[in-house]
This record gives structure tokens, sequence and C-alpha cells, in this order.
């Protein structure tokens, strides 16, 4: 949904970035909703469907936003708004009410394509919670370890686990063959 953030941002630039924004300074906000709305979107669309994961990823920076003054350690940004969004409360997740369809993220997929994408995504929101926010941060936001690592405040070692035991999981279910995951990942 969001475009990866270009890289693992310095811990100096977040806290740099979070004493502007107590300025009051809009580049500083900026800034750190494009560097950090994935990762709050990721959070949030293992909870929830992709349009409420949109929605639910704006009312969480403006949640962040409205309490920056509550952060302590200011370079921490991406542990503390990623702590705001675990525990935002979600009044829709997965389950669609009967003859509501549900919504589709691209219009140019194919019906099949999209099929699979919801499937994907349901199978997802089945996985403990450090193995799908890992999983969806790396497979429908698009970022890499490393910046997984630098975002969430994990270390690359724990972000590697996660990632290499959820694909363990996603594929069991999804009852995939490890042969077949490489077209879950480029889907």
């Amino acid at each position: 949904m969001h475009e990866p953030a270009g890289g693992p941002i310095q811990a100096f630039e977040v806290a740099c970035r979070v004493r502007e924004a107590r300025r009051g300074e809009q580049h500083a906000y900026a800034l750190l909703y494009r560097r950090f709305a994935p990762l709050v979107h990721g959070i949030l669309l293992g909870r929830c469907r992709p349009a409420l994961a949109d929605e639910a990823t704006q009312e969480c920076f403006a949640l962040a936003f409205a309490r920056l003054a509550q952060l302590k350690e200011e370079h921490k940004f991406g542990p503390w708004i990623a702590t705001i969004a675990r525990r935002m409360p979600m009044a829709a997740t997965w389950e669609h009410p009967v003859g509501e369809s549900p919504e589709r993220a691209s219009t140019a997929a194919s019906p099949e394509d999209r099929a699979d994408a919801e499937r994907v995504l349901r199978a997802l929101a089945t996985l403990p919670e450090a193995y799908r926010e890992t999983l969806t941060l790396r497979l429908v936001e698009g970022l890499g370890g490393p910046e997984i690592a630098a975002l969430t405040g994990l270390t690359p070692e724990s972000v590697r686990v996660n990632l290499h035991r959820g694909m363990a999981k996603l594929r069991a279910a999804l009852g995939l063959e490890r042969a077949d995951i490489a077209e879950v990942r480029n889907a």
C-alpha cells in the first residue's frame, strides 16, 4: 500500500525529526509519516481488512502526533508508534458481514490474483503477532530485513528468525509446498 521508506533511517535522524515535530515543523511530521507509515500499515493490515488498515494508519499517526510529548526516547519513535498501532482498537477484523463483498487492493489485478492475495492476507492474520508483523512488512509493504529491524527496534537476527519461522507457518497455513512459496512472494 505504502511505498517502502527508502532504507533504514538512522536513530539520530529520527530523534532530530521528533524534536522538529514537537516544535510544530510540518516537514518533520511528513518525514516521520513517510518513514513509518509502512510499519504502522503492516501491523494494522495483519489485524483488519485493507481499507480499514488504511484508515486506521491515519488515525494511529494522528494519535501519535497528538501524544508526541509523551515519547521519552526520541530515537525510538518506530517501536513507540508500533506499540500504539498494536493497541489500537479494531472495530472490524477480517470477517465480512453477510452480503458484503471484501475490499480489493487493486482493480487492475485479475479476480484470481485478488482472491489469492486475500487468501494470503487471511492466512497471515492467523499467525502469531511477531511472525504476522514481520511477514506483512516484508511481503506486503516490501521492506527488507534490516529496514524492518531499524523501524521496529528488533535486532536483525530476531527479524531473520521471525521471517524464517513465519514463512514456514504461512506455508503450512496456505497448504503450500516449499517450492510453491516463490509464487506467494511474487503475488
